[in-house]
């Protein structure tokens, strides 16, 4: 085994390690599962969140979307292909509607199968967890001096799937730029620059599961499954390596673009909506919002 192969395993190792104990902490220390506190904590909880929406709005505007776009221009470029349609915006386009279509469809089929009381039953602030999140009824809150926009589905256990399935694939190519890698000193430049990007965002993941109406053993299981992804992505690029397969990063970066629709739809659909259409400390939580963006912001401008 030569000394490439082994920093590459190394790093494998290192990531999925850190990234499982950084995941874990939310999802196992009890303070961060209490949605019943005071209402001091509840704030703490809701600034957290706030946190992390601004990590994933960075982590959409400033990395997934521009990593997509720099591979999949550059792969049409290398096989000349030139067209006035733009292809790559509409490969992104499509994640966003498949998501759409796929949730609508599955919102409709609860609505045809449960009567209204057993709907209710689904709504945030109406789960296992009973924590409301300042929601009231669909529309507006009626009965009070002003009008609340209500997001029921905000943290429905099908949002927090995709999710998670949004930033697993873009963890699968993190790791691929890992193991397709040709010196051991670029691999362990890009691992630590990953360990630091993901750390943060397992951190804001694991915030937001524990939050949803996902039951301890789904988080626990999309915890692990995500802290796999990276380590699976580096033995992918390490196959390819050895295969050199032709059309290996055509298909990486049209599976990058459909990732990042995915990625555009959760943050503006849902994290972002569902913490700004909460009433109270509405400036603190754009604090906290442009807290986190800035910090990854940061790490990006840090390389």
């Amino acid at each position: 085994m030569d000394f490439l192969l082994q920093v590459k395993l190394g790093a494998l190792i290192g990531l999925l390690f850190l990234t499982l104990v950084i995941g874990f902490i939310p999802a196992r220390v009890r303070w961060f599962r209490d949605t019943n506190g005071t209402e001091t904590h509840r704030t703490v909880l809701s600034l957290i969140s706030c946190f992390a929406g601004g990590v994933f709005l960075a982590a959409c505007l400033l990395d997934i979307i521009p990593d997509y776009l720099s591979d999949i221009n550059a792969e049409l470029d290398a096989r000349k292909f030139e067209t006035n349609f733009p292809l790559p915006e509409f490969i992104m386009a499509s994640g966003f509607f498949a998501v759409l279509i796929v949730e609508r469809i599955v919102l409709n089929c609860k609505e045809v199968r449960s009567p209204r009381g057993e709907t209710e039953a689904l709504l945030p602030g109406r789960n296992g967890h009973g924590h409301r999140h300042g929601h009231a009824a669909d529309g507006d809150l009626e009965g009070s001096g002003h009008h609340v926009h209500v997001d029921f589905q905000a943290h429905s256990p099908f949002r927090s799937f995709m999710l998670f399935l949004s930033l697993s694939l873009h963890s699968v190519f993190e790791g691929l730029a890992i193991g397709l890698q040709s010196t051991d000193s670029k691999v362990l430049e890009i691992c630590i620059a990953i360990l630091v990007h993901k750390s943060i965002i397992v951190f804001s993941l694991s915030v937001k599961l524990v939050q949803s109406a996902v039951g301890p053993l789904w988080v626990v299981a999309y915890i692990t499954v995500f802290a796999l992804m990276s380590p699976i992505g580096i033995g992918i690029g390490i196959g390819v390596m050895e295969a050199q397969l032709a059309a290996g990063p055509l298909i990486q970066a049209i599976l990058e673009g459909l990732a990042a629709g995915t990625f555009v739809y959760i943050t503006f659909l849902e994290i972002l909506p569902h913490e700004l259409n909460s009433p109270g400390k509405q400036l603190l939580k754009v604090v906290f919002i442009l807290l986190g963006f800035s910090i990854m912001a940061g790490l990006t401008f840090l390389g």
